[in-house]
């Protein structure tokens, strides 16, 4: 696979196009809403929020498939909505009731469902590239036949030596692994140029032999193609890929994040880059969709959201008697 530049603008199917834009939405609306239910100080605890980030996931696993395994990040709530965890049971989590998806005990941060193949973050940066080598592995052992591990992490922790570790080893041995960086350019408050030398992460690659693509994070066509595309090199026996998706995090690092560290014109000049208005722009200037149908589904998605906050707030709280049960020791 080269790194020419290829045009990712082409559509994928209206079906595929309106899920996108629903998964879009979904996220948009599950996180402003967990955003005001920790300023509220309803959820213990913390989360980290991607809003401005939701292109990334629903563009990236819209190409995968059902039986692929992905590993989600500490800010992936967009990600567990795409591949396709009820939003009922997300809130229900964050809000700890046993109604979560985790039985009320991961919290906002551990978001996970095995039954789908969806393995969320956890508290360590660097481990979840660790554990994707080995479902990779799995899969290559079972010699399972199109089927991946992709896993999603973000430009911080491209700096960790697990991530190294797991990117060496799979190019060792030969592993599907789709490493997917989302660079929303800070790790925590530090700016990407103050921690690297040299900002390109796609260029990390380059030690393992492995092909990597840098792409515009904000275009879901772009990076729906671009996964497409790369899952199909991965799948095919070719060993692991590095994509890079530029983007950027509206929201702050966490929820006692002040945003002290930069400035409001910067992320206002982001505002206007936002995922899901140019999405918008391009489904109806190209006339796939009218304003009216996008609207309806965008409601729709905000709907679904009160509903689950209602879902979990009238669900129980997990029981005493439960508490080290799940728990490995």
């Amino acid at each position: 696979m080269t790194d020419k530049k290829k045009d990712t603008q082409q559509p994928a199917s209206k079906e595929l196009m309106m899920t996108m834009w629903r998964n879009m939405n979904l996220a948009r609306n599950f996180e402003e809403r967990v955003q005001w239910l920790f300023s509220k100080g309803l959820v213990h605890g913390t989360t980290h929020l991607g809003i401005g980030e939701e292109a990334t996931a629903a563009g990236t696993i819209a190409a995968t498939k059902p039986d692929d395994y992905v590993f989600g990040t500490h800010r992936g709530h967009s990600q567990a909505i795409a591949k396709g965890i009820n939003v009922k049971y997300m809130m229900a989590e964050i809000l700890a009731r046993e109604t979560g998806v985790c039985k009320g005990k991961g919290g906002s941060m551990h978001i996970a469902d095995p039954d789908i193949h969806y393995f969320g973050a956890d508290g360590i940066l660097g481990a979840s590239a660790v554990m994707s080598v080995g479902t990779a592995l799995a899969i290559k052992k079972r010699k399972e036949p199109d089927r991946i591990s992709l896993v999603f992490f973000g430009d911080g922790t491209s700096n960790e030596g697990a991530t190294w570790e797991a990117m060496n080893l799979a190019a060792v041995w030969n592993l599907p692994v789709l490493f997917v960086c989302v660079n929303n350019t800070y790790g925590m408050s530090t700016p990407i140029a103050d921690a690297m030398k040299d900002t390109d992460i796609s260029k990390r690659a380059y030690p393992f032999d492995m092909p990597a693509r840098s792409i515009d994070g904000n275009n879901v066509l772009e990076v729906y193609n671009t996964i497409k595309e790369a899952r199909e090199y991965v799948a095919g026996g070719n060993g692991p890929m590095l994509v890079v998706e530029n983007t950027y995090r509206i929201s702050g690092h966490s929820k006692s994040d002040g945003n002290l560290y930069r400035t409001k014109e910067e992320i206002n000049a982001w505002k206007e880059k936002c995922p899901i208005k140019a999405f918008r722009k391009y489904l109806t200037e190209n006339g796939f969709f009218t304003e009216e149908e996008l609207d309806a589904v965008a409601k729709q998605a905000a709907e679904e959201i009160e509903a689950a906050e209602e879902f979990a707030k009238n669900s129980p709280e997990p029981s005493v008697d439960d508490l080290l049960n799940d728990v490995y020791a």
